[in-house]
């Protein structure tokens, strides 16, 4: 069944370019962010005095309700509005940076971090979906390459970005940065960007549908995020809130997951229930009736777990290993954001020869490519030129498959209804980066833990001092490495190496991930205007 398009199809209106800009320099503010505070975590426990729980709090509690939250605004801003909402997420995300920057304590820092963290849930989908909806044919790929680079290298500039400004100012600059970017996207979305909203689907919102939603994103994210803190089935550390403490040996993680399958059959089973009542859902089920969305999700996500997992331990590396400075981390990182960057004019020119899906694959594999070429030069005595070529080649593969994967998720989906579709693919990257973090963050202390202390006990150090030693350098992500050289620079070295190692292992695994997201592309199909001689054009498909 052909379901007509009531969203106007755009005029050749030049403004659309400079909307464009506006949109990527939006979707930027919100991707630097959940990257810019990890360089200034150091400085930030300084200044207010926080513990380690806190700290965790203030780098995942963004991250846990930005997940949670992308369903539920990619179906509001379909009903609303997608250009209004992106402008409320974009002030609700300023006004919580104000916050952020001006915190007394680590509580109202965490507080900051949740709201910037709904403000964020609004722009991330209602970007890609005006993208979807206000370009059409080969300039739709063009516009997409455009703003799935954007994503790639903006997750490299955040830590160049906040080494500067933690160096040269103060932690609170890494959040301040965002107040003037945030007026002037907003002044900017008024005038170049068009808005757009699904008139046809425009009805009550599904509420009970949006609450399971949360619900079973929120507990996935946090079982994913804090399994390796809380511990996976029994208590390794007792989850705290102010005074009051988790009771039972039993780890809160085992009843997040439980929580997350519960909420989600009943998702599914409501949703299904309200589709056939004729009443409006929070994502049509029969989207997935589409291949490829179905598919495209399914390799979003396994290639973000891929892709966003080893951009965690490569800083930590550089920094407690190499002895890296913030600023000289983000200038590493930046060949990162340099390929990703290239990769938008490549993928803009090729897609249009070969089309999208084999762009995707080819990005995929370059990924594969320089993530296997960091695990082979990785050691504790690595230059910075050495590891700077393969984060080119990693970017370039992130920059063309990003983009390109996102195009052939949404291929076939009605442009009125590309709001929920794109908010159920970011749910599903974000579902799949979360999922990177939690594995590869496993792989990376597991393994150094383990091999501080087989070595250390191999020089006839005693098991205990071992153990201690190996928990200090794991809780504190390598930092302590510092501290030992003071004191021993033969046990230093030996913790250096064996966080070299476990970086490696982390990043062979992230290169296996890919693997497995390469495989999945392959049951992808390629439109049928791009295997024809015919022009590329925008044919909404309902599922059916």
């Amino acid at each position: 069944m052909v379901t007509p398009s009531t969203t106007p199809t755009p005029s050749p209106d030049r403004r659309r370019w400079a909307g464009l800009v506006v949109i990527s320099v939006a979707v930027s503010l919100i991707i630097v962010d959940s990257t810019i505070v990890n360089v200034a975590i150091p400085s930030i426990v300084r200044d207010l005095d926080i513990g380690s729980t806190a700290v965790q709090w203030v780098q995942e509690s963004y991250t846990l309700v930005f997940a949670a939250l992308l369903l539920v605004f990619g179906s509001l801003a379909d009903r609303l509005g997608r250009r209004l909402l992106m402008v409320v997420g974009v002030t609700v995300f300023a006004a919580a940076s104000v916050l952020a920057a001006l915190a007394p304590s680590g509580e109202l820092l965490v507080l900051a971090r949740i709201v910037q963290g709904v403000g964020g849930a609004m722009v991330l989908p209602t970007t890609l979906s005006l993208v979807n909806a206000t370009f059409t044919g080969r300039e739709r790929g063009i516009a997409f390459a455009v703003w799935g680079s954007t994503i790639g290298g903006m997750v490299a500039v955040g830590p160049l970005l906040g080494g500067w400004l933690t160096t040269a100012f103060s932690w609170r600059w890494a959040f301040g940065i965002n107040i003037p970017l945030g007026v002037a996207i907003v002044a900017c979305a008024l005038v170049f960007v068009r808005e757009s909203r699904d008139e046809v689907h425009a009805g009550r919102i599904d509420v009970v549908g949006a609450v399971l939603s949360v619900l079973a994103s929120a507990s996935l994210v946090f079982g994913l995020i804090e399994g390796r803190t809380y511990g996976w089935w029994t208590n390794a550390e007792r989850l705290r809130v102010g005074d009051w403490s988790w009771p039972g040996a039993l780890s809160p993680i085992p009843y997040a997951f439980a929580l997350t399958v519960v909420a989600g059959l009943l998702f599914v089973v409501w949703t299904r229930r309200r589709q056939r009542a004729g009443r409006s859902t929070l994502i049509a089920l029969d989207l997935f009736g589409i291949a490829s969305f179905r598919g495209g999700s399914v390799a979003a996500l396994i290639v973000s777990l891929g892709e966003f997992g080893i951009i965690l331990s490569l800083p930590l590396w550089l920094q407690n290993v190499l002895g890296y400075s913030a600023l000289q981390t983000g200038f590493v990182l930046l060949a990162l954001a340099v390929g990703s960057f290239v990769a938008s004019g490549f993928a803009a020119t090729a897609g249009q020869r070969i089309g999208a899906l084999p762009i995707v694959r080819l990005g995929i594999a370059a990924e594969i490519v320089g993530v296997a070429a960091v695990g082979f030069v990785v050691s504790s005595s690595t230059p910075w030129w050495a590891i700077v070529p393969c984060l080119f080649v990693y970017g370039f593969g992130v920059g063309l498959a990003t983009a390109q994967l996102t195009g052939v998720v949404l291929q076939d989906v009605p442009v009125e209804r590309s709001g929920e579709a794109s908010g159920a693919q970011s749910t599903a990257r974000q579902i799949g980066s979360a999922l990177g973090i939690a594995v590869l963050g496993t792989v990376l202390f597991t393994s150094t833990s383990a091999l501080v202390e087989h070595r250390l006990e191999d020089t006839g150090t005693p098991a205990a001092t071992a153990s201690r030693v190996a928990d200090a350098v794991v809780t504190s992500s390598g930092g302590a490495i510092a501290g030992l050289r003071a004191q021993d620079p033969a046990v230093a070295d030996t913790a250096a190496e064996a966080f070299s190692d476990g970086t490696r292992a982390a990043a062979f695994s992230a290169a296996g991930f890919l693997v497995l997201g390469l495989a999945a592309t392959l049951r992808l199909r390629r439109p049928e205007s791009e295997t024809s001689a015919t022009p590329t054009t925008d044919r909404p498909v309902a599922a059916g």
